[in-house]
């Protein structure tokens, strides 16, 4: 449960976050994939370690990550990422629910770090495009058990004089919004994803990630 507080700074800050054009973007030199590094093999769980209950499980399938059952976090292991593009191929079921996570903690629940919402269908009416807790998109961008990509940019910035997280949300090539966080609520940290509950099937086939300067 998000409180008061959050929400009504959530909705100040809503209002400087910048709309961007729905337009697909063209696709440049780095786009093809210069100074991307791949953090999911398409073979095997190297790097990546699930946080959560027991009856929850991650496995590859058909060069997918898979999640299902009770709640849990698969979390990347190969260190923590401060400014980046981040980039993942994912699909989530008729009814399902997941997110991609960035900045999270170590061992992770779900209210650590910022999360990318992966959900076409869930009851939850927050969609796919949305920055869960700070910039909440309705429309159904994306269909039930249709591969699409998420492209996320974050960097810690200034804005007018003011220190904040600069964080670009693209799914498919869609620039839905730049959100600008002057909380800097989250610093460096790692990637992980969320199975959120037994009805909720993801699967994940592309995990990229390109750092950014300081």
């Amino acid at each position: 449960m998000i409180s008061f507080a959050r929400l009504v700074l959530g909705t100040a800050l809503l209002m400087l976050s910048i709309p961007l054009a729905t337009v697909a973007q063209t696709a440049t030199a780095e786009d093809a994939g210069a100074g991307w590094t791949s953090l999911f093999d398409g073979k095997t769980m190297d790097g990546w370690e699930k946080v959560g209950k027991q009856d929850s499980h991650w496995e590859v399938v058909d060069g997918a990550l898979v999640g299902s059952g009770t709640q849990s976090m698969l979390v990347c292991t190969r260190g923590t990422y401060k400014n980046f593009r981040y980039r993942v191929e994912a699909k989530i079921n008729d009814g399902g629910n997941s997110g991609v996570y960035f900045r999270t903690t170590r061992k992770p629940t779900f209210s650590d770090g910022y999360e990318a919402q992966v959900d076409s269908t869930h009851r939850d009416p927050i969609r796919t495009g949305s920055l869960y807790g700070f910039c909440h998109v309705y429309q159904q961008h994306v269909k039930p058990d249709a591969w699409f990509t998420y492209d996320i940019e974050v960097r810690d910035d200034v804005w007018r004089g003011r220190q904040m997280t600069r964080i670009k949300i693209t799914v498919d090539g869609n620039e839905l919004y730049e959100y600008m966080d002057f909380a800097k609520t989250y610093g460096p940290g790692h990637f992980a994803f969320q199975q959120h509950d037994p009805g909720s099937k993801v699967h994940i086939r592309k995990v990229e990630v390109l750092p950014l300067a300081d």
